[in-house]
């Protein structure tokens, strides 16, 4: 196979000679500028990381460990582990503030061949995964509220993509007004979580909780799940170039909010523990839902699950939106995506970016038809190839600084090069858990990223043979 970090003359001049006048001199004018507060950074930060998935991924964290000592630990190093990887996405994101995030410190430090795989990944696994894993935490939610058969969890889940892409395809979002409002009801569930679990608990449950043990599978399996519930806190990277405290100010946003999201879970994670245990949290695939069961009985449940599905409908739509935008600027970069690089004026959006996702997303909804476990399958899918780009990316801050040490970096990461290749070692550990301890999914992700390779190869020869794109 060719060296993937080679020249790219072939296709550097496809992409030139299909690149339209107009579209040029509109990108040059459209540019992020500085519109965020610090507060509003964090928000965002905080928002994108606790949402659904602390409702979901405890119950998998607590079939694969030991004891409670030892799923509280998982919690605490998966906090560690996310603030080690922020020092080193402050040094990025200060010293190379861009829009593209991941994708252009990937082009800058390997070149367009490997972010073409990063962006193809985000199109076709990491995305697309991540609004199936999302939408199957509201269809075990929903299921618990309103059965409608066997396959309740997995119609659910792909009602919600259709919904969700419909709305934003015909180019309605939600108001800042009702996204505030969707996070209150999210911050108020995990109140409400938090004081059901201390002072409404009966204390035979508590008894009962206590002595509970898990079977500790695997500690490797636990930390991939605790880390995707941290997942998100890397989307930072994106809103780099916007923040009006300046650059250096996105340091400071990283270390508070992975703070707080760590404090956060602790929290919820106690409760779970303190009212489940073990072996209840392991058997449950709506936790929240039968923590507030217990300790309020029926309608508790019915409130808990009403505010998940809020809270990962919210959730679901960021990623969809952003998933879009990603899509369609990939289609502008290289001509054979074009179809995808194509905005619908009227409707003010990406439509055939929006399409093609949702078709994606339903294809891995379908999966659990064979798997009959949607959300497992997901993280399978997604796992892997998340973990290896984020190990890709620590990479890149060594190589950037080799190729460009006299660039002025306002924040460098501490312990260098310690803290980076902690870093990268934990990333790397994480990407070989995810193959070596889990199932089918993860080797179809894989094969996905593979198909990517070959489209990659391909694009000289397809670009020459394009015409442009007007």
């Amino acid at each position: 196979m060719p060296d993937l970090n080679e020249d790219f003359p072939a296709a550097e001049a496809a992409l030139a000679s299909t690149e339209a006048p107009a579209l040029t001199e509109e990108k040059s004018k459209a540019e992020p500028r500085p519109a965020l507060s610090m507060f509003d950074a964090i928000a965002v930060i905080v928002g994108i990381v606790v949402g659904a998935g602390i409702f979901r991924t405890p119950s998998l964290v607590a079939a694969n460990v030991e004891n409670g000592t030892m799923f509280l630990t998982t919690w605490l190093l998966g906090g560690l582990v996310s603030l080690i990887g922020a020092l080193c996405y402050a040094e990025l994101t200060t010293t190379f503030p861009h829009a593209g995030g991941d994708y252009h410190f990937l082009t800058r430090a390997f070149g367009k061949r490997l972010a073409f795989l990063f962006a193809w990944a985000r199109m076709s696994i990491i995305q697309t995964g991540s609004i199936a894993l999302l939408s199957f935490i509201i269809g075990d939610y929903m299921a618990q509220i309103y059965s409608i058969g066997e396959y309740s969890s997995v119609l659910y889940a792909a009602l919600v993509i259709v919904l969700l892409t419909a709305i934003n395809i015909a180019g309605v979002t939600f108001g800042a007004g009702v996204q505030r409002f969707l996070i209150i009801l999210e911050v108020l569930g995990i109140l409400i979580v938090l004081v059901a679990a201390f002072l409404f608990t009966p204390d035979e449950a508590v008894a009962a909780g206590n002595a509970a043990t898990g079977n500790g599978t695997s500690m490797g399996l636990a930390m991939v799940f605790v880390l995707l519930t941290f997942g998100g806190w890397n989307e930072a990277a994106y809103i780099s170039a916007e923040l009006k405290t300046g650059r250096r100010g996105m340091a400071t946003a990283l270390i508070a909010s992975i703070a707080i999201i760590t404090l956060i879970y602790l929290l919820i994670n106690l409760a779970y523990l303190h009212v489940l245990g073990l072996e209840g949290m392991a058997a449950s695939d709506a936790i929240a839902a039968d923590l507030a069961q217990v300790t309020i009985g029926d309608a508790g449940m019915v409130l808990i699950g009403v505010i998940v599905v809020l809270a990962a409908l919210t959730s679901v739509n960021a990623t969809i939106l952003t998933g879009a935008r990603t899509n369609y600027a990939l289609g502008r970069d290289f001509p054979v995506f074009s179809y995808l690089g194509q905005w619908n004026t009227k409707a003010s959006s990406p439509v055939n970016a929006y399409a093609v996702q949702g078709l994606v997303s339903l294809a891995l909804v379908g999966l659990a038809l064979f798997t009959r476990n949607g959300f497992e399958t997901m993280v399978e899918y997604t796992a892997p190839v998340f973990w290896f780009f984020l190990l890709l990316v620590g990479i890149a801050l060594f190589v950037l600084r080799r190729k460009e040490p006299d660039r002025p970096r306002p924040f460098k990461v501490p312990l260098y090069p310690i803290t980076p290749l902690i870093f990268c070692l934990t990333s790397a550990y994480l990407f070989y858990s995810s193959l070596m301890y889990t199932g089918m999914g993860a080797l179809v992700g894989i094969g996905v990223l593979v198909v990517g390779v070959l489209v990659l190869l391909a694009i000289p020869r397809i670009g020459k043979q394009k015409k442009p794109v007007t």
